[in-house]
C-alpha cells in the first residue's frame, strides 16, 4: 500500500525531529517544519486511501478535515480534536516564515503530533492494512 509506505517514511523522518532542540537557526526551522508538515499529508492521504478501500464513501471528498473526521468515526484514530489542531498547523505552515509560528508548529509536533502519527501507524499496521 503505497501511500501508508509515504506516510511511513515520512513519520520516520518526522522522528528526527527529537535530536534537536531550540535555538533553531532558520535553515533547521524551516527544514523542521517541512518534516512536520510532508508528514501530515502523508498521514491524512493514507488515512484517505484505506477509508476508500474500507468503504467510507464520506472519505473520497478529498478533503483534510472531512477525512479526519471519518477516521474518527471509523475508529482509526482516537483524538479527533487533536488531529484537527495538527491539520490548523499545518495549515499555518504557509506562515511559517513568522518565527512564532514555525516554533509553535515544531514545538507541537515534538510534543504532541509525533506521538499521535505513531499511533496512527500502530492503528494502521495492526487494524487497517491487509497483509
Amino acid at each position: 500500500m503505497k501511500k501508508f509506505e509515504n506516510f511511513s517514511k515520512a513519520l520516520d523522518n518526522l522522528a528526527l525531529i527529537e535530536r534537536y532542540e531550540p535555538p533553531f537557526d532558520k535553515v533547521v526551522l524551516t527544514g523542521l517544519v517541512g518534516l512536520y508538515e510532508i508528514c501530515f499529508e502523508q498521514a491524512w492521504k493514507a488515512m484517505k486511501e484505506i477509508l476508500e478501500e474500507h468503504g467510507f464513501s464520506e472519505a473520497a471528498t478529498g478533503s483534510p478535515k472531512q477525512v479526519l473526521k471519518t477516521a474518527y468515526k471509523a475508529g482509526m484514530i482516537y483524538d479527533e480534536e487533536l488531529w484537527l489542531e495538527a491539520l490548523l498547523s499545518r495549515n499555518n505552515v504557509a506562515h511559517s516564515y513568522n518565527e512564532g509560528i514555525a516554533l509553535g508548529i515544531v514545538n507541537n509536533a515534538k510534543e504532541k503530533y509525533l506521538d499521535m502519527f505513531k499511533q496512527l501507524k500502530e492503528e494502521l499496521a495492526a487494524n487497517w492494512i491487509q497483509s
